[in-house]
């Protein structure tokens, strides 16, 4: 009985794999072109009914997370303990609505007026005094240059001596920025500008106004000598650097903004050239596992 069973089962299984596969369908048999040899399964149209589920169900989604919004969860506590632990972002969010109402309400500088500074408003008393008084602006001036010295001293003495370029592609950075952003718009000498040919550059040539570069380098020169905890030198940079932007404020050499942003650029190009080396080191030592494996 089992010999007599067992034939026929082996027989079938034979008879279905000798049998052809059936025909695939092509795309003219599939509606809007669809492609199952591709994986594409066509899909069918939907009915009305179908849709109006489903803009339902998004609705109801909607509803759902709105429901469940953040804010509806807050209590009187929450909000207190908001000025109680985070009173930076407070003190952002009350300055914001401050300047927005700043904004709205306050007047255009017409065309032909010369530009409203602040730093210039609060330094007009010690640029009447160098106005007054050109052997001392050109000593600041001097001094001023030798600040850059150190700068570009301190700068590269990291690269060539200490062997961490970090600080010098900092500066490339920041100044091939400040070329193209200088260049693109260039703004208008202000008025009342003490210039001197000690001051840098040296010569009294021209310089684009944004952003300052003196401000920036100097903010390079100091995020690295904290970072090698070289605190005496790195306060000393700040110091001198303050007094150079209240020189070049004095003097009209640049507007507040240049100041602003060059410190901004400073931190931001550090910080740049930082995640350079980080990628370096990373793609280095992938090509040294690969070489290992290889």
């Amino acid at each position: 009985m089992n010999g007599a069973t067992a034939t026929p089962r082996l027989r079938s299984a034979r008879d279905r794999k000798s049998k052809p596969p059936p025909p695939r369908p092509t795309n003219a048999h599939l509606p809007n072109g669809a492609n199952l040899l591709n994986g594409a399964v066509p899909r069918p149209r939907d009915s009305p009914d179908m849709t109006q589920k489903r803009s339902s169900s998004t609705a109801n989604d909607i509803c759902c997370r709105l429901g469940n919004a953040h804010f509806l969860k807050w209590r009187a506590r929450d909000v207190l303990g908001v000025l109680r632990y985070h009173p930076v972002p407070c003190a952002f969010a009350a300055s914001v609505l401050f300047f927005m109402a700043v904004e709205y309400t306050l007047r255009m500088i017409p065309p032909m007026a010369p530009p409203f500074d602040l730093g210039f408003v609060a330094t007009t008393t010690l640029h009447q005094l160098l106005a007054a008084r050109p052997a001392l602006n050109t000593i600041l001036a001097g001094l001023n240059t030798v600040f850059v010295g150190m700068q570009t001293t301190y700068i590269l003495w990291t690269w060539l001596i200490e062997g961490r370029p970090r600080s010098t592609i900092a500066a490339l950075f920041m100044f091939t920025s400040r070329g193209i952003l200088g260049y693109a718009t260039q703004l208008p000498l202000p008025e009342g500008f003490l210039g001197s040919g000690a001051d840098f550059p040296v010569g009294n040539v021209s310089f684009f106004l944004f952003y300052s570069g003196h401000v920036a380098a100097s903010v390079i020169a100091s995020l690295d000598m904290k970072r090698m905890q070289r605190w005496e030198l790195a306060y000393t940079f700040d110091a001198l650097n303050v007094l150079q932007v209240i020189r070049l404020l004095t003097t009209r050499g640049h507007y507040t903004i240049d100041l602003a942003v060059g410190v901004g650029a400073g931190i931001l190009f550090d910080s740049l050239a930082g995640k350079y080396e980080d990628g370096k080191k990373t793609a280095g030592n992938y090509v040294k596992a690969q070489n290992m494996v290889i």
